[in-house]
């Protein structure tokens, strides 16, 4: 049985919102990992909006959301290293 989303406090209506974004922040910055600014940028945005979400509610979501964008961070870092050697 699902909550009405409606009846949920703001704070947690919020902290839920922000899990959602941070991972899809993630998956973006693992996309965009290609182009080093855009990804780096997606993925602090990612970290910082799951962690914002943690501090309100411990939810696996938002932990989701911090692994992912963690991933995307890495691979944009690495993908930089490589171009940066190969020049």
């Amino acid at each position: 049985m699902e909550t009405d989303p409606a009846s949920l406090d703001p704070e947690l209506r919020t902290a839920k919102l922000t899990a959602i974004a941070s991972g899809a922040f993630g998956l973006l910055s693992l996309c965009g990992g290609v182009i080093p600014l855009c990804g780096g940028i997606l993925g602090v945005i990612g970290i910082l909006l799951g962690l914002s979400s943690l501090r309100v509610e411990k939810s696996r979501s938002a932990m989701v959301g911090i692994g992912i964008s963690v991933l995307g961070l890495l691979v944009t870092i690495v993908y930089m290293v490589m171009l940066a050697f190969k020049q």
